[in-house]
Formats: C-alpha cells, structure tokens, sequence
C-alpha cells in the first residue's frame, strides 16, 4: 500500500504526470491480493505438515498402554481424521479464494473475494485455537483419570484444586501464545487484505 499512497501524492504534486486509471489500479490490488492469498495457502500448508510431523514424535500408542487405555485409540483415530479432514478443508478453501481472486474481473468481485478470504482465515484461526484448548482438556482429564501417580493426589482436594488453578493458568499461557503467533503469521496479511479491499472500495464510489 505503500507504492500507492506515494504514486496518490505524486499525482497531486506533478500536473502533467499521467495518472493511472481505476483499470490499473484495480489490476495493482489485484495481483497483491492474490500474492497475498498465495501465501496463506503455503503457510497453512507449512503449519500442516509441522503439526503432523510433530504428531510422530509422540507415541500416543504406548501412552494409552501405560495407562491401560487402549480402547480409546480408536476414537482417536476418529478424532485425528476428522481434525484433518476439517484442516484440509481450510487448505483447500484458501486455494479456491486464490484461484477465484487471481481471474475476478469486476472490482465489486474481489471486494466480495477479499471480505470471503478474510472471514475463512478468522474461522481457520480459531477453530486451531479451540482444537488447542479441547486438546489440552483431553490430556488433563486422561491424567486424572487414568494415570495411577495422579489419581491418588486426586483425592487430595488441595491437589486437586491446585492442579486446576494451574492447569487453567497453563492453558490460557498456551493458547495466547499461540494467538499471538496466529495474529503475527496471519494478522498481518489479513491487514494488507483489509487495505487492498478499503482502497478498492475508494475507487468503487
């Protein structure tokens, strides 16, 4: 946005200098916008295969056998395919408002295409950090559960009070810092949207 307030101030400042008409500067935020989705569908993508690559390292099996709990390894399955199922779905609608904003024609189109991207990223965002939350919930109450060392200071009401004040203030540490990883990776390019889609509607009027 930038290159287009400078070229905004040189038209005021040079009479003869002959300005650029809606057309190219429709075709300028065009070609950001669309860099712009591109890159979300990378990232996401990137943020996809670290989550599974982080998922191997874990050995839920073994987990669940320590702790006599092996019939839940299939709800996890479950669970697991359904969370990338959701998580692909995400990918692939970030790549079909790339490929819809790289040929929209009207400025209107890719105001409506930008407003789409923006809201489907927002849904994006916090369906991980809601996943991160039911995630840590899911470990604490297989722990109070099912593991042997805890369940016995369970019955310790100090503990167990203690345990979830901690627990609380963990999680929350967890999920904001997740948040604002989430706010620094794609807040931004959802601000450069957000100028693309006022300066579009600038020229709109």
């Amino acid at each position: 946005m930038k290159e287009l307030d400078l070229l905004k101030k040189n038209w005021d400042k040079i009479d003869n200098f002959e300005q650029l008409s809606e057309l190219e500067i429709h075709n300028m935020l065009l070609k950001k916008s669309s860099s712009i989705v591109k890159w979300i569908v990378v990232i996401s993508i990137l943020e996809l295969a670290l989550w599974s690559g982080t998922s191997l390292l874990f050995n839920t099996d073994s987990m669940f056998t320590k702790l006599k709990i092996n019939r839940l390894e299939s709800y996890l399955f479950v669970i697991n395919a359904i969370h990338y199922t959701v998580i692909v779905g995400f990918i692939l609608a970030f790549y079909f408002n790339y490929k819809k904003i790289s040929v929209v024609t009207s400025t209107k189109n890719l105001m409506n295409a930008i407003v789409k991207t923006r809201k489907t990223v927002q849904n994006y965002i916090w369906y991980n950090l809601g996943m991160i939350g039911l995630s840590l919930i899911f470990g604490v109450v297989l722990a109070f559960n099912f593991d042997p060392s805890i369940s016995k200071l369970n019955q310790n009401d100090n503990f167990k009070y203690g345990f979830i004040i901690g627990f609380t203030i963990i999680a929350a540490l967890v999920i904001g810092l997740f948040w604002l990883l989430y706010r620094l990776i794609y807040g931004r390019l959802l601000k450069k949207l957000y100028q693309n889609y006022e300066e579009l509607k600038r020229i709109d009027l």
